[in-house]
């Protein structure tokens, strides 16, 4: 494949990820294989990825901030819960195979195509959350999720972020950017530090997935997430089939 069409769609499929994880999540399903499939090993596309996930979110939190929906108390109080978890993920996901961590990438994302289409959000729940002390110890598996293979995490936020917190969606994806930007900073540098990271391939990702993420904040805003979750549910099934081997 020419190196100028390599990187073009490096930045295209970022774009794509981008857009796609602030309005919804999943994102990585489509970033991550494509590292892959692209030559790097498993674990390093794993760290690579992150590049793109940190830069997004920081992009996607302005982005929100500059149309009013913040509460970084809020947000960064829920972050701090996740960061145990989320290196002790990182660290756990540099030690494993690559054969395994590509088995268990597989079916996690038959999992999340599962939790797409069983999955059901109305848009009648307040912009505060209400207390409940049960988000805690859930923020500090999801960051050990996170950090480990951070592909779906967007889903198991916003499902936890509705139901248990009963804010509204807008206000869901709000925290989530946010959340994840705080928790990958220390999943990154355990990559950083391990030698996974490559960082051409990163950068560009990253720079398509810092406009996905800013423009996803401001559709997020105005609605029209049920077109993407269509077209990510196929998106992930052909992905997982093909990491699987079935075709």
């Amino acid at each position: 494949m020419d190196e100028w069409l390599r990187l073009f769609l490096l930045f295209a499929v970022g774009a794509i990820a981008g857009f796609i994880n602030v309005n919804a999540g999943g994102g990585s399903s489509l970033t991550l294989p494509a590292l892959i499939l692209l030559g790097l090993e498993s674990s390093v596309a794993n760290g690579t990825n992150r590049i793109g996930i940190a830069v997004q979110t920081m992009f996607a939190v302005s982005s929100f901030r500059r149309r009013n929906f913040h509460d970084f108390k809020t947000s960064g109080f829920m972050a701090l819960f996740t960061l145990p978890g989320a290196v002790l993920g990182a660290f756990l996901s540099i030690r494993i195979g690559d054969q395994w961590f590509q088995r268990i990438l597989g079916i996690v994302m038959i999992g999340i195509v599962f939790s797409i289409i069983f999955s059901s959000y109305k848009k009648d729940h307040a912009e505060r959350p209400v207390k409940n002390w049960l988000i805690y110890p859930v923020m500090l598996g999801i960051g050990f999720y996170g950090g480990f293979i951070q592909i779906g995490v967007g889903f198991i936020f916003m499902a936890s972020l509705y139901h248990i917190l009963h804010i509204s969606l807008i206000h869901v994806n709000m925290h989530k950017v946010f959340i994840i930007f705080i928790y990958t900073l220390p999943a990154l540098a355990v990559f950083i530090i391990s030698g996974r990271i490559a960082w051409i391939p990163g950068l560009i990702m990253a720079a398509g997935m810092a406009a996905g993420g800013w423009w996803g904040a401001h559709a997020v805003v105005k609605g029209g997430e049920r077109t993407i979750r269509i077209v990510l549910v196929v998106a992930i099934l052909i992905m997982a089939l093909k990491m699987l081997g079935l075709f």
